[in-house]
């Protein structure tokens, strides 16, 4: 079907707005700080360093390099993700409308952009809104694939199957198989940019299974799943070896999946109340699918409910479970809501004034993000994550001089002077050995304690950042307090700034 562009543009045009608003925040956080540091790096140093950390966003690296040589600015490190972001949007919108009417994609393309979860990773440096936008991409073409062209009465995934099987037998493949091959590329590129977005393959054979799709379907989407699948293995193994960086992630409960449910239908405790009423209304009540294509329920709910799920229980043993990483899933959202808005609007005033009804509905999308405004602000603020590493870079060098001796406990608190170097110019770096560029490393090699305590004992004093909190091990405190007294002490979001002076 022909999507109006009058339901897509408008959403598209609002995620723009909204991604570009507040981008330049003044400061990065760690994880934005990593993007940064390995992006910046020669080709071959990425590659060496993905041997031994950070495998899983080793393609997101490669991709950030030629951006960030370009101009390696905070702006430019962002940019990626509002675009993403952007299209991501636009696909929403354009699924609502392929799967229901023009209005349903309309409000759902701008329920999406006015979520404040997607404004965070619009404008963060890190490939989560770029997963979100591959798997809406990869949806659209599940249901393309298995669409019924009109007038064929046929399944295009039929038709996807039958010219797979056909080139098996030495026939050139068609225009079906063309489908899943575009389906399988987008869904490897997609988890090559973070491998939980494979979990999106449950979904979407949830979704055949609701819509009863033939055997042939079901081929053709198993081998394109499969060959999609096939580069990741590797990858997954690499991981897997590095999995000591995401040791830190607790084991989820029920109030892990209550943060997931208002990151992704609120914060508000209205909109969320108001988003759970109307997704309640399209489970109920599914809008009933277009001719030879599924229901917008059937591709919306294993969208929404599947990752999370499967990514909770896999939590049980092994601890993953975390928003960013399922981000891609908040699609089903505004979809089902969307649905179940059009439901009660068409109980509400049947098939009369439908312009009015759609603007009512876009009016009252501009009335939840008024009230989730606070939050929208938040993200944008330089205390939006985590960390604040302009600010810490900032105080560290108002409070040290040229040649004062620097340590960082542990080693990741270095990123504060990877991120912000004029800020730390001519401080000695006492532990470190080599940097991280040529070590194939995030934050470089430090030496051994016995030499540390050997570069400590020509010093009169030392400067220390630790990392704040109740399980960080402050392995250079103690060498420090068995040899300096301790004068003072600056506690700083996620860090401590402590001076160390010899004793008198």
């Amino acid at each position: 079907m022909r999507i109006p562009p009058r339901a897509v543009l408008p959403p598209m045009a609002v995620m723009l707005c909204l991604g570009l608003w507040g981008l330049n925040r003044g400061t990065m956080w760690r994880d934005e700080s990593a993007t940064q540091q390995m992006a910046q790096r020669t080709l071959r140093q990425i590659l060496r360093a993905l041997g031994s950390v950070d495998a899983v966003h080793g393609l997101y690296y490669l991709l950030m390099h030629p951006v960030l040589a370009v101009r390696p600015s905070e702006v430019a490190l962002r940019l990626p993700s509002v675009a993403a972001a952007v299209l991501a949007t636009g696909l929403v919108a354009a699924l609502g409308c392929r799967l229901a009417r023009p209005r349903v994609g309309l409000w759902a393309g701008l329920l999406y952009a006015a979520t404040p979860l997607i404004s965070h990773y619009a404008q963060e440096g890190r490939s989560y809104a770029l997963v979100a936008a591959g798997a809406v991409w990869a949806t659209w073409l599940l249901v393309g694939a298995v669409e019924e062209p009109a007038g064929t009465g046929r399944p295009a995934g039929l038709a996807a199957a039958a010219s797979v099987s056909g080139a098996a037998g030495g026939k050139p493949p068609g225009r079906g198989a063309g489908r899943w091959v575009g389906y399988g590329l987008v869904i490897a590129v997609t988890a090559l940019l973070h491998l939980f977005a494979g979990l999106l393959l449950a979904a979407h054979a949830l979704t055949l299974l609701a819509s009863r799709a033939p055997r042939r379907v079901w081929r053709g989407w198993g081998l394109a799943a499969a060959s999609a699948m096939a580069p990741l293995v590797p990858l997954a193994l690499l991981a897997r070896r590095q999995s000591g960086q995401v040791a830190w992630i607790p084991e989820p409960g029920p109030a892990g999946l209550w943060a997931l449910a208002k990151d992704f239908a609120g914060p508000s405790g209205l909109v969320l109340a108001v988003n759970a009423l109307l997704i309640a209304v399209a489970v109920a009540r599914p809008l009933p699918p277009r001719p030879g294509s599924p229901s917008l329920t059937a591709v919306a709910l294993p969208l929404l409910c599947a990752p999370p799920a499967l990514l909770f229980a896999l939590s049980q043993s092994d601890p993953l479970f975390l928003n960013r990483y399922l981000l891609f899933a908040l699609a089903g959202v505004p979809l089902l809501a969307a649905s179940g808005a059009d439901r009660f609007a068409t109980w509400a005033t049947g098939h009369r004034g439908r312009r009015a009804v759609a603007a009512a509905g876009v009016m009252a999308i501009g009335v939840a993000f008024v009230v989730q405004l606070p939050p929208q602000q938040r993200v944008r603020g330089p205390h939006g994550r985590a960390d604040n590493l302009a600010a810490l870079a900032a105080e560290l060098g108002r409070r040290t001089r040229a040649g004062d001796a620097v340590l960082y406990d542990p080693p990741y608190e270095r990123r504060i002077a990877l991120a912000y170097p004029r800020s730390l110019a001519d401080r000695r770096d006492l532990a470190l050995s080599v940097p991280g560029p040529a070590s194939g490393t995030l934050y470089g090699v430090e030496v051994g304690p016995s030499e540390l305590l050997r570069r400590l004992g020509t010093v009169d004093g030392a400067w220390l950042v630790a990392a704040d909190g109740p399980k960080a091990r402050r392995t250079k405190a103690a060498m420090l307090a068995g040899r300096f007294r301790l004068a003072y002490v600056l506690c700083l979001p996620g860090s401590r700034l402590e001076r160390y002076v010899r004793g008198r």
